[in-house]
């Protein structure tokens, strides 16, 4: 793309090229970054996230935490998460999974799975992180829909 205020006779600069051109970070470095940024939160988010394993050289297995919002009845309650980066990711979406039993709309109560039609999942992005990920479920605790549901006992597990 050149710049119009250019002469139109001129090379195009570097920045003229550059601006031009989309960078596509790969897997492994994006999954990196979201490692790094993970291991440095301070959770005051009210999420936290890592490697299941730290043998992990895919950055595939990781784990997730979501402190129940205050107000709604998931307050001071702790919720654990696996998610599955999967080969696809970041262009596809991980797969998440609930370990401590939850009721909210947007997963299977059976299993502990997100459901695929979950707005976030559904109209996936790659530009989307595992801490965004994260922290849209810990909102979807907070919306009208979800902040008053009845939850099982604290502890039980999937």
């Amino acid at each position: 793309r050149l710049n119009p205020l250019r002469n139109s006779s001129a090379r195009p600069s570097r920045r003229d090229f550059l601006e031009g051109m989309a960078v596509v970070v790969p897997r492994n470095f994006r999954l990196l970054d979201e490692l790094e940024k993970g291991q440095k939160g301070d959770a005051t988010s009210g999420v936290s996230w890592g490697l299941e394993r730290g043998d992990d050289i895919m950055l595939m297995e990781w784990n997730g935490t979501i402190f129940g919002p205050l107000g709604t009845s998931y307050e001071n309650r702790i919720y654990s998460l696996s998610i599955l980066c999967g080969q696809g990711y970041p262009d596809a979406p991980p797969e998440v999974k609930f370990n401590s039993q939850i009721n909210i709309s947007c997963i299977d109560t059976a299993s502990g799975k997100l459901k695929p039609g979950w707005a976030m999942l559904s109209k996936w992005r790659r530009d989307y992180t595992l801490e965004n990920v994260l922290q849209q479920l810990r909102q979807e605790m907070a919306s009208g829909a979800n902040r008053k549901l009845p939850q099982p006992p604290e502890g039980a597990c999937y």
